[in-house]
């Protein structure tokens, strides 16, 4: 009898019910691969009596054991921001499960995208995402020059990343206007977030599409920037420029609020005279006077798939692109 054959590793795999690249990560040891996966192919191995190569885990172990989470904005305030905390709350709570350190990096200046690239270029990180990428933002365009995976946490306004998590930010605004026309409201306006930023322009869009359908016009539109005193300024123009406005749509929770304060101030009573509808569902809507009736994302929900897409590349499986359902939450804002 001759020597007894070797089970190969797609055998192994195909017996733990694990991808071939999963099933190599764990008998060479690599990090962050499940319990579940680790343990399957533990006993495949075992059953099969599989014998790793040694060149192979050489290889397979060349991981430093990092992975960025990069922020392009121009406001360094932006990672104090709820939306943002909670985004690297849900990173992080998949983090945890695995052996792996959370690099911030904060590159909204030519030295922060060029601490970056270093980074990236001696291969200190085994993965990166990007998050709050405006316009032309060269960052984009990383995935392109890095042999390192890059997951977006939003689609860039400008280009179709293969690996993305992101909202329903345009379905998500076309139920908030369709509830306020529920409502009996027809003199409805709108505070968009930054437009040069996919989120800012699909939830104007959603607008657009409801008011579309309901044969209203959409030409009461302020910009704002996200933030709470951007929306109460968009608010006091809105009521000086169209006096008729009897409901706001907000990009987000925190112009929402603005708005608020804005029509407290001159004497607009909510939602008697004015209906408002926020986006996000951040603790801020809770807080508010009245509370505000809102879109709901699932932030944490963003940061933890972004997270669990980057890992799912790094164990060299092939992720499919995820957006994210969004729903509206009444309050007595509108």
């Amino acid at each position: 009898m001759g020597p007894k054959r070797q089970p190969t590793l797609d055998e192994v795999a195909a017996r733990a019910g694990v991808s071939r690249s999963a099933a190599s990560r764990v008998i060479n040891n690599a990090r962050h691969v499940s319990q579940a996966k680790r343990d399957a192919v533990e006993r495949a191995v075992a059953e099969l009596g599989f014998v790793p190569n040694p060149t192979a885990r050489a290889l397979a172990t060349q991981q430093v054991g990092a992975v960025v989470l990069a922020l392009s904005h121009h406001d360094p305030a932006q990672f104090t921001d709820p939306f943002f905390a909670q985004i690297i709350l849900g990173v992080n709570a998949e983090l945890e499960k695995t052996d792996l350190e959370l690099l911030l990096v904060l590159a909204n200046t030519t030295q922060g995208q060029a601490r970056l690239q270093r980074i990236l270029k001696s291969r200190r990180a085994d993965g990166v995402m990007l998050m709050a990428l405006r316009g032309d933002d060269p960052l984009a365009a990383l995935a392109d020059r890095h042999d390192v995976p890059v997951v977006f946490g939003g689609r860039p306004l400008h280009a179709e990343p293969r690996w993305y998590v992101d909202a329903d930010n345009r379905g998500g605004s076309r139920l908030a206007t369709e509830h306020l026309i529920g409502l009996g409201r027809r003199h409805i306006a709108v505070i968009t977030g930054h437009m040069d930023t996919d989120a800012g322009a699909s939830r104007h869009r959603g607008y657009l599409d409801a008011m579309a359908v309901a044969g209203l016009s959409p030409s009461r539109v302020e910009h704002g920037d996200f933030t709470e005193s951007s929306g109460a300024a968009a608010m006091t123009r809105l009521l000086a420029a169209y006096p008729e406005v009897d409901a706001v749509v907000a990009g987000s929770d925190a112009m929402a609020a603005g708005a608020l304060r804005a029509l407290k101030a001159h004497g607009r009573s909510v939602p008697g005279d004015i209906a408002v509808v926020g986006f996000d569902d951040l603790l801020t809507a809770l807080h508010t006077d009245p509370q505000l009736t809102t879109v709901h994302q699932p932030i944490h929900g963003l940061g933890r798939e972004m997270a669990k897409m980057l890992l799912s590349l790094i164990a060299g499986e092939e992720p499919h692109p995820l957006v994210l359902p969004t729903r509206l939450v009444r309050r007595a804002s509108a």
